[in-house]
């Protein structure tokens, strides 16, 4: 599921995150989806079974606030509106819910393929 990212690279080199931050926040305010009222965790295809894995490990609370914005987002669509500017997704309230819950299943599948495919040498 995880795409390979350059996020470390630039986190650990302060100049280069200073100049890559406006470029990032415009291209999170160019894509719109928090004027829809969704978080960036909202557009994860669901397709995949690690992502429904981590549905189903979602808080209640947290699941039905997904359900939410997607349906919220979903009527704003088919109106062709945008929802007003005090319900838009703030990006401080725009964290990850989902994303390190699919990271832990990632890990949890790979230690499982990696002991599945153990092979014990005795010792003579």
């Amino acid at each position: 599921m995880s795409a390979p990212s350059l996020t470390s690279y630039i986190v650990k080199r302060p100049w280069l995150k200073r100049w890559m931050m406006p470029i990032a926040n415009w291209y999170t305010d160019a894509a719109g989806y928090r004027k829809l009222g969704l978080k960036a965790d909202d557009l994860i295809p669901e397709e995949s079974d690690t992502v429904q894995t981590a549905l189903k490990r979602l808080p209640p609370k947290e699941a039905y606030d997904r359900i939410f914005r997607i349906r919220r987002a979903f009527q704003c669509s088919v109106s062709h509106t945008l929802l007003p500017p005090e319900e838009h997704i703030k990006p401080n309230e725009d964290v990850e819910y989902l994303s390190p819950i699919i990271r832990e299943i990632e890990k949890e599948n790979a230690e499982r393929a990696d002991l599945d495919n153990l092979v014990v040498n005795r010792k003579k």
